[in-house]
């Protein structure tokens, strides 16, 4: 993705949209402002119960939109619909800005940073090259953390995944960890091309073999079915799509494989754990993170 433009040609400024929310209806929020913007940030504000949904964009976004949008969400949610700030930023590459927000970060045993990043990594860690951009995923979110936690437990494990599968892979960072921590095949699908797309670039980055990035609808994509069954699936995503896609999600998993399920708070577990009990799939481990909960099944 192209960062700058030759001096010759006039830029704008960029814009900037701020809202705060209840943590545990974040990830709704965060859906809508990514329809009208280039990029959206989350970041904690008050001990975690409530946190900042920011959104990036080049161009003015579609003010009556997002503000009805967001009214739609507080009124499904049951709460009052927050203020929705916007700002207009100077232009000075406000991608890259974005960017820098995030410094690098060390999650177990992977260390994540973005280009902007020419230090050297530390030693005995698994570097992960990934921009704050399109999609979701920069390993600063506590879904995402949770799920790189679970990876670093499964590297402990005797058994290694051959066959990977990140259902809803954002970024792509997830199956990029994996790639980078074993020998394995690994699928990135996620049901948004501009996803895939980034999920493709941020592979090619990363220099990972084996690694292939499609979109389409879920686990009823042809491909996701002929490259199954998978001996490890993460699924980051939302609890109510995690506990409509438990059917699907065993059907996939290979046996004696694990799941790592995020994207639900804890006040969501016991519904979410349900779904997959009905299914035979029992909690092998629990990692809680500033209120969201991961968890690997099997």
């Amino acid at each position: 993705m192209k960062l700058t433009q030759p001096a010759s040609q006039q830029r704008t400024g960029g814009y900037r949209i701020e809202l705060d929310v209840p943590i545990d209806h974040v990830m709704a929020f965060s859906d809508v402002v990514e329809n009208f913007v280039d990029a959206v940030a989350m970041v904690e504000v008050t001990d975690g119960k409530v946190w900042r949904v920011e959104g990036f964009g080049e161009s003015q976004p579609d003010k009556p939109g997002l503000i009805a949008g967001i009214e739609l969400a507080a009124l499904v949610a049951g709460i009052d619909a927050p203020e929705v700030r916007f700002k207009t930023l100077p232009w000075t590459d406000w991608l890259l800005e974005n960017r820098r927000r995030f410094p690098p970060i060390q999650i177990g045993r992977y260390f994540i940073h973005g280009s902007h990043y020419t230090k050297p990594v530390p030693a005995s860690t698994i570097p992960l090259l990934i921009d704050a951009a399109l999609a979701f995923g920069s390993g600063e979110h506590a879904t995402t953390r949770g799920c790189l936690m679970a990876a670093g437990m499964m590297a402990k494990r005797r058994r290694r995944p051959f066959r990977v599968l990140d259902m809803g892979c954002g970024s792509g960072i997830l199956g990029i960890a994996a790639a980078k921590s074993w020998p394995c095949r690994v699928l990135l699908s996620d049901i948004d091309p501009v996803a895939r797309d980034v999920a493709r670039e941020n592979t090619r980055l990363n220099r990972v073999p084996r690694v292939r990035a499609i979109s389409g609808p879920g686990y009823r994509n042809p491909l996701v079915k002929r490259k199954g069954p998978y001996d490890l699936i993460f699924a980051n995503i939302l609890a109510r799509p995690l506990c409509h896609m438990a059917k699907d999600l065993k059907r996939h998993l290979a046996p004696g494989g694990i799941a790592v399920l995020s994207g639900l708070t804890a006040k969501q577990e016991m519904w979410v754990l349900s779904a997959h009990r009905a299914q035979r799939l029992y909690l092998k481990r629990r990692i809680p993170q500033d209120g969201w909960h991961t968890l690997m099944i099997g």
